[in-house]
Order: C-alpha cells, then sequence, then structure tokens
C-alpha cells in the first residue's frame, strides 16, 4: 500500500540534490540557455515541454509521444539505439537524455564532437519524478519553473496517495512486457513496472528478480495474479486476451477467471514524469473500480 505524502523539506532536500546532480552532469555550455534541444526519452521530453520549453526542442527520440505536438520533430531514434549521425545532423547545442540511453559508443561520439550532453538519473518513484524535474530545469536554465513544476507535480503524488491508502486488500498484479517464444516477460523488483503498481495501491507479482525478464511457467503460476496490467500495442506487438490467458501457466489464475486485464499507454504508465500522478490514480482507479 502507498502512504508516499512527500513534506515541504523533502521536497527542498530533493530539488537540492537534483540541482546539484545536474550542475556536475552538465558540460559549463549546458548551463547556459541551450536554444537547439535534442530531447531522449519520452519522460525527458514531456518535462521539457511541461517547463514551457518546447519551442527550444529541435528534435526528439522515438519513445517521445507526448504532448502530440513534439511528433512533428525529427525522430533521432530509439532512446537506446541512437544514431550520433542522426543526433549531429540537427546541430543540437544540447544534448538532454534519460540515463540508460545510448549505446555508450554514440554518446561518446557526441561527447567528441563537442555536444554538451546531460544525463538525466532514473528513479521509478515520486521523489524521482521529482529530482527529474529538478534535474532537467537546471540543465535548461529553468530552476525557478522546475520548482513551480515540482510542487505541482508533488500534489498530484499527495492526491495519489491518498487514494492508494484506502485500499484494504490490495490486489497482485502481474505487468507482462511481452511474450517470447511461449515465455512471459514480466516487470520484476526495481522496474517502473514495480513502482507504478506500488503509487497505484497494488502489488507485484513478479518476486525474486530485477528488471524485465522471462519467467518460468511454475514462477508464473506461483504469482497467481489478481489482475494482469500490459501496455496498449497496436500492429505486431498487440496481444488479445484471448492469446494472453491461452498461455497454460495463466490459464487458471484470478486474473484469467475473471478476464482481468488493463492497458494504459505505455510512456503514461511507465514513463514517471509529470503525468505520473495521474498515471498511478488512473491505474488505481481501474484496480478497484473507481468512478
Amino acid at each position: 500500500m502507498c502512504r508516499l505524502k512527500p513534506s515541504v523539506g523533502g521536497l527542498h532536500l530533493v530539488l537540492t540534490l537534483a540541482l546539484a546532480g545536474a550542475l556536475f552532469l552538465a558540460p559549463a555550455e549546458a548551463q547556459n540557455r541551450a536554444e537547439r534541444i535534442v530531447s531522449v526519452g519520452g519522460s525527458v521530453s514531456e518535462v521539457i515541454a511541461a517547463l514551457g520549453a518546447a519551442d527550444r526542442l529541435i528534435a526528439r527520440d522515438s519513445t517521445t509521444n507526448y504532448p502530440a505536438s513534439l511528433l512533428a520533430l525529427p525522430d533521432v531514434g530509439y532512446v537506446r539505439a541512437l544514431s550520433p549521425e542522426g543526433v549531429l545532423s540537427v546541430g543540437p547545442d544540447l544534448v538532454i537524455a534519460e540515463a540508460g540511453a545510448g549505446p555508450a559508443e554514440a554518446v561518446a561520439v557526441l561527447q567528441a564532437a563537442g555536444v554538451p550532453y546531460v544525463a538525466i538519473p532514473e528513479d521509478p518513484s515520486a521523489q524521482g519524478v521529482l529530482a527529474k524535474i529538478a534535474a532537467v530545469a537546471s540543465a535548461i536554465g529553468l530552476p525557478e519553473e522546475g520548482k513551480a513544476l515540482a510542487a505541482s507535480v508533488q500534489d498530484g503524488f499527495a492526491r495519489a496517495a491518498a487514494q492508494a491508502a484506502t485500499v484494504t486488500s490490495p490486489k497482485k498484479v502481474l505487468f507482462v512486457l511481452s511474450m517470447q517464444g511461449g515465455r512471459i516477460m514480466a516487470g520484476g523488483q526495481g522496474t517502473s513496472a514495480e513502482g507504478i503498481l506500488h503509487l497505484a495501491g497494488a502489488t507485484n507479482a513478479a518476486t525474486g528478480f530485477e528488471g524485465y525478464k522471462q519467467m518460468t511457467d511454475e514462477a508464473v503460476l506461483a504469482a497467481a495474479p489478481d489482475v494482469i496490467v500490459m501496455m496498449d500495442r497496436e500492429g505486431d506487438h498487440a496481444m488479445s486476451d484471448a492469446d494472453l490467458f491461452a498461455h497454460p501457466a495463466l490459464a487458471s489464475s484470478p486474473a484469467a477467471v475473471n478476464g482481468a486485464v488493463i492497458r494504459m499507454d505505455g510512456m503514461l504508465l511507465l514513463g514517471f514524469g509529470p503525468r505520473t500522478p495521474d498515471a498511478a490514480m488512473a491505474l488505481n482507479a481501474a484496480l478497484y473500480g473507481r468512478g
């Protein structure tokens, strides 16, 4: 059950630490007011837009899908499969990216080319989102706007925590990322999937491993999830309820018996950006049948 409600003092500490981290990560040039920014990572793009600086973005990665207006920008590739040539071709004066963007060779090429590069730490928690906002705001020279946005998002987390705190019997939820070769790939400990489940007042049915990994059929049977949560996908990546529950390890689960599947936009659900409080409340409402 989630009961997180950061204090004002706690928020100040988070913002101070994030500001220090951003100053450490960024080259000196990046502390100036960059006007040609490439954003790598959907949550970073969302923060930049929420800070009122979308007009300074000249390109984005393929995970950026919100706000929709950013889709008109050139796409420099997937966050973990960047083309340095593609990034450099748009002439950025700052690349700001989620930690883990890469590959490392691509980042090295960008840095060797003299392009300021700022990596924003990822932490799938409420305080992690507040720190992300502060770090992005620092990197693009909008610290006061960052404080205002963080305060608004903190209020959202307080509302989400109050809603989650009313849950008396948390549901066991399995986040299914995909099914490959008949094996279920699920979100384990330390993942964004687990983070959003906790914020929504649920427990993660996938235990005993970290990250996103394939589970054995025996582990899925033992998990016995009450609900399956998935990203809402289309085309080749889509999976019907029938296909999902045809899996032998899920067929007899409480989720299958009750047809309990929740699908949400992947970036909203897992991005851990400014919309995360909304995602937590929406997931809570879907899990527990709230209005």
